[in-house]
């Protein structure tokens, strides 16, 4: 049954007149844009306990701290901001009078759009909130990027996510992925970009937040997100900013001992770069969303299997809409001017220079390539041999049109592609469709193609269709 959307007013009216939702309201930034929603439309006596503003820093610092980076929109700000609030509630109200109610903390920070439009805002918001009185609470936090042009507009727009979170969480919070849907009701998807969502707490308990991660690329709120080792989502302004990016895409399905050279081998060439600053360095395993779509539909569990290993190899993983690797670069120039690199296999190459992937550009491939030079990129190819014996596939026997070998020559001789040439040639031959062909029909001998452990976990954890009873049979 489809939900019915209601608007912000009827929505705010709902939360007020619900007698046991009580809390406070904390926003910075951005002018008290949710909680006036609440006065508007009357009964706000029985939702708000508290609503307030701290502009001015120093005032800001005195209630919740000074933070390490003198930053103020912030996760840590706003976390800080939801642990003091709602702690307010706790020391402030007496159980014993409020015996029913359900406390919640509603707090963000924001920066609207400056007078030059340069900068065009970004802000975190969250809430902790109760379902039960002797509940522990719960939390959801995400970050928003404000792309309107007037900061009035932004103003009016966080006001409307702000009630659609709260009405949200007590209202939708059975169904989080409707949860997340309905923080857009009323808000066009254009407006604003959520770049990371968060959900922690008992309410939360079997949310797999990489599974959220994912959701917000498969509805439209983003087009690429990052999460860490420990599976936690991560912002990424706070990891990519003025920093030295290296990327490998790949299906990693699963990750192969290839797959590890590669990124082995790639650090190696671009840590010797002059302008790489190794405490700067950010690697990231990167998965397309088309090619989680490859079999038709992503396969949730499919996804996760490969999360799972990758981060259990301490492996951060960025998750993308970009199929054009120029999309990519221009994604990252939003945070860094540093130098970047791309490894990839010599399929990868080819598709790089096949004419059908820029269509849509009045420029076409030229126009790809322009924005590929114009930032500070490196592109290191890792070698291909088809079959045993077969020829190296490197840059030197790369066959290319003739109408674009030009451009080709020119990135070569500008050192902007390099070959990888220190690579292992005993693993060549693996290819992970291949490894995974026989991990389902339980065929012998694909161990010796994974890294350390990782044939375990798929073993231990059932990963990638792996059942013991049939490579048993097989044996």
């Amino acid at each position: 049954m489809e939900r019915m959307i209601l608007s912000t007013a009827q929505k705010a009216l709902k939360v007020n007149l619900n007698e046991n939702i009580y809390g406070t309201f904390a926003e910075i930034g951005a002018g008290q844009e949710v909680v006036r929603n609440f006065f508007r439309v009357g009964a706000a006596s029985g939702t708000v306990a508290k609503a307030m503003s701290a502009y001015d820093k120093l005032f800001s610092d005195a209630i919740y701290g000074i933070e390490e980076d003198n930053r103020y929109v912030t996760e840590s700000r706003l976390r800080k901001m939801l642990d003091h609030e709602y702690g307010l509630i706790e020391e402030r109200l007496d159980r014993d009078q409020h015996p029913k109610r359900c406390y919640f903390a509603f707090a963000n920070t924001v920066a609207t759009i400056n007078f030059t439009r340069k900068f065009k805002g970004h802000g975190w918001m969250g809430i902790r909130f109760q379902l039960h009185p002797d509940q522990a609470p719960n939390d959801v936090l995400f970050h928003v990027r404000m792309k309107e042009e007037e900061a009035a507009l932004q103003q009016e727009t966080i006001g409307v996510m702000g009630v659609n979170l709260i009405y949200g969480v007590f209202n939708i919070r059975k169904n989080p992925e409707e949860l997340l849907k309905s923080l857009y009701d009323n808000i066009a998807r254009y407006k604003m970009e959520i770049d990371m969502i968060h959900f922690e707490g008992p309410e939360f308990a079997e949310v797999d937040n990489r599974l959220m991660s994912l959701r917000l690329l498969q509805y439209g709120m983003t087009d690429a997100v990052i999460f860490g080792p420990e599976g936690n989502n991560i912002l990424p302004a706070a990891l990519l900013y003025k920093k030295n990016i290296l990327t490998a895409r790949g299906s990693f399905r699963p990750v192969t001992k290839v797959n590890i050279d590669m990124v082995r081998t790639g650090i190696e060439y671009f840590t010797k770069e002059r302008k790489v600053d190794k405490e700067k360095l950010v690697v990231l395993f990167e998965i397309t969303l088309n090619n989680l779509k490859a079999e038709g539909e992503i396969d949730e569990q499919d996804f996760l299997d490969r999360a799972e290993i990758l981060c259990s190899l301490g492996q951060t993983v960025l998750i993308s809409n970009y199929q054009q690797y120029y999309k990519l670069v221009e994604y990252f120039s939003r945070f860094t001017e540093e130098r970047m690199g791309l490894i990839m296999g010599y399929t990868n190459l080819q598709e790089l220079f096949d004419d059908r992937y820029y269509r849509e550009l009045k420029g076409g491939i030229l126009e790809a390539f322009g924005v590929l030079y114009s930032t500070d990129l490196k592109l290191y190819i890792y070698p291909s041999q088809p079959e045993p014996g077969a020829p190296l596939e490197t840059t030197k026997t790369f066959k290319i049109h003739p109408r674009l070998k030009p451009l080709y020559d020119f990135l070569l001789f500008n050192r902007r592609i390099k070959d990888i040439e220190n690579f292992d040639p005993e693993i060549l031959q693996i290819f992970s469709r291949d490894i995974l062909r026989k991990i389902r029909n339980g065929e012998a001998g694909w161990e010796e193609a994974l890294p350390t452990y990782v044939d375990q976990m798929i073993r231990e954890k059932k990963l990638f269709g792996y059942e013991p009873e049939q490579e048993e049979v097989e044996r």
